[in-house]
């Protein structure tokens, strides 16, 4: 059978590796905790569901949704921009209703990048970031990451004759795998070299509300002239115990929204629209609905780097996002590892590798299950792996 060529050249997904693992383990009769993906286990608040549940009741589900999205959404992430940052955007031209974020984004990098163009992607990227512009042809270019400066992005590093084919720079803090934050003044270096380089400048700030010790995360948007050459996203998934509901919005500039709405109209409607509802109704109220699902995360971080120090593993827990992003021990191969945590740990981890060669030598924990239980699998984890002494990258 023919396929897309393109398709050919896009490495194997990691996550498919880990599932058929998986399914092998559970056949041999090993029971584990699955770590793995990073998919919420805390149920979605029930006001949240009454609202969908109304929804459903009340709002016409027989015809297609609006494709830019239902007036009631658009309205409620613009006053949860206002509100969480004191950005005020425009419903009609600066927003966009999207499937999910991951949705979003890859539509976002297929409207806006083809052959012979490059995307400069973070060393370190959720997947979608480098596979959606190899699919369409484009070229991508991983930006390092330091992280004796904090995981932010090597702008420096990226060479004259990449910069001239760029078209998009992707960024995401808080940062899938790492759990690494920024600041203003990042930021700000980051809208600026955009700028410099007539790049867009692709924010993914799905983790906007996770954040722990005080942090708070910032939009681009609160960066002068980042309206200008930035769009950014955000997801309900994480936020609200919603990624089954698949639903989250982009917001920025409105050439590029016109661009992503183009692609969007031809391949697809948009979101339901008793979905689209209960998305709103959780932005309307996401301080009170949100603090029990931060707080539950930052207890299950907490025991989970408190069990690491326990056991002589040295580790800095992150101020943001629902992972731990550890290093390997000396001498120890990727998938050894998994294997070896799967096996005798009953632990299911993903391997750095999943997110760029520059993670081969790092692992990521989910927070996706009570303390009690991360505690203990921290404890097994030193146990079969070893302890990594402070100083270890």
């Amino acid at each position: 059978m023919h396929i897309l060529p393109t398709l050919a050249v896009i490495p194997p997904y990691v996550f498919s590796e880990l599932e058929r693992r998986k399914v092998a383990a559970r056949a041999a009769g090993h029971s584990f905790l699955d770590l793995g993906i990073g998919s919420p286990d805390q149920p979605t608040p029930a006001p949240i569901l009454e609202a969908l549940r109304q929804a459903a009741l009340d709002s016409p589900t027989n015809a297609y949704p609006p494709f830019r999205g239902s007036a009631r959404l658009l309205k409620a992430a613009t006053d949860f921009m206002s509100m969480r940052f004191g950005v005020e955007l425009s419903p009609a031209t600066e927003t966009v209703v999207l499937a999910g974020s991951k949705e979003g984004i890859a539509e976002m990098l297929s409207a806006l990048c083809g052959p012979g163009d490059v995307v400069l992607a973070p060393s370190l990227s959720y997947p979608v970031y480098v596979r959606a512009p190899l699919m369409h042809g484009a070229e991508v270019h991983m930006v390092p990451m330091d992280p004796a400066r904090r995981w932010q992005l090597d702008l420096a590093s990226i060479p004259a004759d990449v910069l001239k084919r760029a078209r998009v720079l992707i960024a995401n803090y808080p940062n899938n795998p790492t759990g690494a934050v920024t600041t203003l003044a990042d930021m700000a270096a980051l809208v600026e070299f955009a700028r410099a380089h007539n790049l867009v400048l692709m924010h993914d700030l799905a983790y906007s509300e996770l954040t722990f010790d005080g942090h708070v995360a910032p939009s681009v948007f609160q960066v002068p002239g980042g309206r200008d050459v930035a769009v950014e996203f955000h997801s309900c998934s994480k936020t609200f115990n919603m990624a089954g509901m698949r639903v989250g919005f982009v917001v920025g500039r409105s050439d590029a929204l016109d661009a992503l709405l183009a692609y969007r109209s031809n391949v697809g409607y948009g979101v339901s629209m008793p979905i689209q509802h209960a998305a709103a109704y959780a932005l309307d109220n996401v301080r009170a609905l949100t603090v029990p699902i931060i707080a539950e995360y930052q207890t299950r971080r907490d025991a989970l780097y408190e069990a690491l120090q326990q056991g002589g593993w040295h580790a800095t827990a992150p101020h943001a996002a629902m992972y731990a992003w550890l290093p390997l021990p000396d001498g120890v191969e990727p998938w050894d590892a998994v294997e070896r945590l799967l096996v005798d740990a009953q632990v299911m981890m993903t391997p750095g590798l999943a997110f760029g060669a520059a993670g081969a030598r790092y692992f990521r924990l989910s927070l996706v299950a009570p303390a009690a239980d991360l505690r203990a699998a921290a404890l097994r984890l030193v146990q079969v792996l070893g302890a990594v002494p402070a100083g270890a990258r």
